[in-house]
C-alpha cells in the first residue's frame, strides 16, 4: 500500500518537487528497482489484457516476460538497473498481511460467483485481486537476472528501505518503485513507471526528497510522523485526521507525542496501543545490509544458458529471446561508446580556431565598431583604461 494519498499531497504541496522524464533522459544512471512491485505489475498486467503467460507445463511466466522485456528496454536507454528482492516482511507489518489475506480471501468468494454468473468483467477484476507475488516468482527471476548479466541484491527486510540506503551510499541514483513509502524510508529519489510499459506512453515521474522537505518545511524525521498520520503498512492513523490537518498538525506541533497531547480525543480518538513510536523507528532505522563496500557488476548475459533457460525450460520463443539478447549485446557496445564521447567533451580542451576563423572575428569586430550609435552618431571607445568613459564623436 505504501502512504495513502502522499503522492497527490507532494503534487499539491510540493510541486516543485516533482518533474515528468522520459526514460532516454536517465542515460548512464544506475537505478535501485524494487523486484516484487515490478513482478506484481507484470503479473498484473498480462491479466488485464485477459490472459496469463504459462508454459507447457501451467506455470505462469508472466514476470519473466516483463523482466526480460523491461530490463532489456532499460539497458537500451543506457540504465543500469540493479533490482532488490524483498526479504522477511517486519513483525509490524503481520496486521496490514492478514487484512491483505482477507481481502484476497473475500475476492476469491467474488470471482467464483462472478463465473456462476458469467459476467467476464467482473470475475477478470476479482481474479486481478488474487494476484500475489511467490517465492517461487522470485527464484525464477533471479535465475534469469543471473543470466542477463544483471545484479540483484536480497534484502533482509523490506526492498524500498534498502534501495534507498543503496541511493544514500551513492550506489544507485535512485529508486523505481510504486510505493511512495520509499521516500518516508529516505531515497533521495524516486521514480516512478520506470518498469512501465513503452506502449503506456507514461512519462517517469521523479519525485526528489530534499525539495519535498524544503517546500513542506519538514525535517526528514518530521515527514515520517507525517506519512504515519496519512497512513503506512506498520500501525493504524487516527480517523477524522486527513492529509491537509495531518500537515498542519505536524507544522504547530512538530512531532505525533505533542499533537496527542493537544488534540482533541473525544473528535478524534487515539488508536488503543498505538505503535506509532515502533513504526517511526522502522522507517528512520529499518533493517538493511550495509551496502558501503559492495561493488555490483553488470556483465555480459550468458547467451547460451539465457536460451536454454527460457526456451528450452520455459517454453519462450527462441528466435525472440536471442532477438533480445542481440538487442542487450548492441545497447552495451552503444553505452560504452556514449561514454567514452562524453568524458572527451567533458575533459577535452578549449575548442580551437584556425586562421581563416580568427580573421573572420576580427573583421566582425571591426565591422561592429563602426555602426551607428543609437544617437545616429558613430563612436569608438578609447581603448586606455582611465578614459574608457569618455567617447569621441567624430
Amino acid at each position: 500500500m505504501g502512504i495513502l494519498g502522499l503522492s497527490k499531497i507532494i503534487g499539491d504541496y510540493a510541486p516543485q518537487a516533482v518533474k515528468e522524464n522520459q526514460i532516454k533522459n536517465y542515460f548512464g544512471r544506475k537505478i535501485a528497482i524494487d523486484a516484487s512491485m515490478s513482478i506484481y505489475q507484470f503479473l498484473i498486467a498480462v491479466r488485464q489484457e485477459g490472459n496469463v503467460l504459462t508454459n507447457e507445463s501451467g506455470e505462469t511466466t508472466s514476470h519473466l516476460m516483463g523482466i526480460f522485456y523491461r530490463t532489456i528496454r532499460m539497458i537500451e536507454n543506457g540504465i543500469k538497473p540493479l533490482y532488490v528482492f524483498d526479504g522477511k516482511p517486519p513483525d509490524m507489518k503481520h496486521d496490514e498481511l492478514d487484512k491483505r489475506k482477507e481481502r484476497r480471501e473475500e475476492a476469491e468468494k467474488q470471482a467464483e460467483k462472478a463465473k456462476e454468473d458469467g459476467d467476464k468483467n467482473l470475475m477478470d477484476k476479482f481474479n486481478r485481486r488474487l494476484v500475489k507475488v511467490t517465492k517461487q516468482h522470485n527464484e525464477e527471476c533471479k535465475t534469469l537476472l543471473a543470466y542477463m548479466g544483471v545484479p540483484y541484491l536480497d534484502a533482509p527486510s523490506e526492498a524500498e528501505a534498502q534501495c534507498a540506503i543503496l541511493a544514500k551510499a551513492g550506489k544507485v541514483y535512485g529508486t523505481a518503485t510504486e510505493d511512495m513509502d520509499c521516500l518516508t524510508f529516505g531515497s533521495p529519489i524516486l521514480l516512478r513507471h520506470m518498469t512501465f510499459s513503452e506502449a503506456r506512453k507514461m512519462p517517469i515521474k521523479e519525485f526528489n526528497l530534499a525539495e519535498i522537505l524544503t517546500q513542506m518545511q519538514m525535517s526528514q524525521e518530521q515527514f515520517v510522523d507525517f506519512c504515519i498520520l496519512m497512513g503506512c503498512d506498520y500501525c493504524e492513523s487516527i480517523k477524522g485526521i486527513g492529509p491537509k490537518r495531518s500537515i498542519e498538525l505536524i507544522k504547530e506541533h512538530k512531532n505525533i507525542e505533542t499533537i496527542i497531547t493537544k488534540l482533541d480525543t473525544k473528535k478524534y480518538p487515539i488508536p488503543d496501543n498505538w505503535k506509532f513510536k515502533e513504526a517511526r523507528e522502522l522507517f528512520l532505522n529499518p533493517e538493511t545490509i550495509n551496502v558501503t563496500n559492495m561493488d555490483f557488476k553488470w556483465k555480459e548475459p550468458e547467451e547460451e544458458s539465457l536460451i536454454k533457460y527460457m526456451c528450452e525450460e520455459k517454453g519462450f520463443n527462441e528466435e525472440r529471446i536471442k532477438n533480445g539478447i542481440k538487442k542487450m549485446k548492441n545497447a552495451r557496445n552503444s553505452i560504452t561508446q556514449g561514454r567514452l564521447d562524453g568524458f572527451f567533451t567533458i575533459l577535452g580542451r578549449a575548442p580551437t580556431t584556425t586562421l581563416e576563423q580568427q580573421r573572420k572575428v576580427a573583421k566582425t569586430e571591426e565591422i561592429k565598431k563602426k555602426l551607428p550609435s543609437k544617437s545616429g552618431k558613430k563612436t569608438k571607445k578609447i581603448s586606455n583604461a582611465k578614459n574608457a568613459n569618455k567617447k569621441i564623436k567624430k
